[in-house]
């Protein structure tokens, strides 16, 4: 076998060792996981989530998803922990406590001191008969059958297992406490994720005059307007001010290639009617998609039954949302 084909053999076996693993946890969900979505969701504390090692990995991962998603939380090193740390703890919060064997010596040793707290303990294990787990008020049970190591020893499925698992508890919670995109959008205001969830599109306008024209409009005038407006269009109204339709700079180009006598033509000739918009109150982001769907460069941005301006996926990707 070539090294191409054994690289090939060796990922499959992982990917499929670690896939079976997190499908098999759907038969470990019981009445403790259940409880303890409920006691996090009543409680007035924090989720402290605490490991070492891999698992302090995780235990950061999983802060961050319960965090961004309503539901407070905070990470302490089990080493840590016994030399100051504990003193992050409050009276009302939920200690998780992450651990593939639930033997190692920190555990054993932070453990009796959480239980002193009078914190409620949470055990996400692998091995539902350890240390931690027979402590613990409830118990996520993460057990796989070995690692995605060839030596059955690197932490691989049984990582992965905890973070699914801490997933399927963020999302129960997420879904319980009703949390919206609109929430979210509150905790990720940064980056091309957060802009989708708040960016509006009278918020990409910007300062440009908007071009418009009347249906009796010359060809002159028209590209006068597309020019002077610098946005590669022009709306077209009637006149009581109705959105009829639209003059790309496109639109003259091909007018151009036709034989037409271009003295006579008025806008209402070079438009194209009911062009495709957007209320300035929808979300930039969808007006990305209807371009995208559509296979255009443009919208025209209404304010009510009022023409805003022109929305240009060139505005949108300064932005940083496409």
């Amino acid at each position: 076998m070539n090294l191409a084909k054994n690289i090939r053999k060796t990922a499959t076996r992982v990917l499929q060792n670690e896939a079976q693993a997190v499908l098999n946890l759907v038969d470990f969900l019981d009445s403790d996981f259940e409880a303890c979505v409920e006691h996090i969701l009543v409680s007035k504390g924090r989720v402290v989530i605490t490991g070492v090692g891999k698992s302090a990995l995780i235990a950061n991962k999983i802060v961050a998803t319960l965090n961004s998603t309503g539901t407070p939380a905070l990470f302490m090193h089990a080493a840590d922990a016994i030399h100051g740390d504990l003193g992050m703890i409050l009276e009302d919060d939920i200690v998780i406590c992450i651990s593939k064997s639930g033997s190692t010596p920190e555990i054993k040793v932070l453990v009796p001191l959480l239980k002193k707290l009078g914190s409620k303990l949470v055990a996400l294990v692998s091995n539902p008969k350890s240390y931690l787990a027979e402590q613990a008020d409830f118990v996520l049970n993460a057990s796989i059958g070995e690692e995605a190591c060839p030596h059955n020893l690197a932490p691989t499925t049984s990582t992965t297992a905890h973070m699914a698992l801490g997933d399927a508890l963020a999302v129960c919670l997420l879904e319980a406490r009703g949390f919206t995109s609109e929430d979210f959008a509150k905790y990720h205001p940064g980056g091309s994720l957060g802009k989708q969830l708040y960016l509006r599109v009278g918020d990409v306008l910007g300062g440009n005059e908007i071009p418009v024209v009347t249906e009796n409009a010359g060809l002159a005038e028209v590209i006068l307007e597309i020019s002077g407006k610098r946005l590669g269009a022009t709306s077209v109204i009637d006149s009581e001010g109705n959105l009829k339709g639209i003059i790309t700079d496109g639109d003259l180009r091909r007018m151009l290639q036709k034989s037409l006598d271009i003295h006579l033509l008025k806008a209402s000739d070079i438009m194209t009617i009911n062009p495709k918009s957007i209320s300035t109150q929808e979300y930039a982001i969808r007006a990305l998609n209807m371009m995208r769907n559509h296979n255009i460069t443009q919208l025209v941005a209404m304010n009510g039954d009022k023409i805003a301006g022109f929305v240009h996926i060139h505005e949108l990707m300064k932005e940083g949302i496409v």
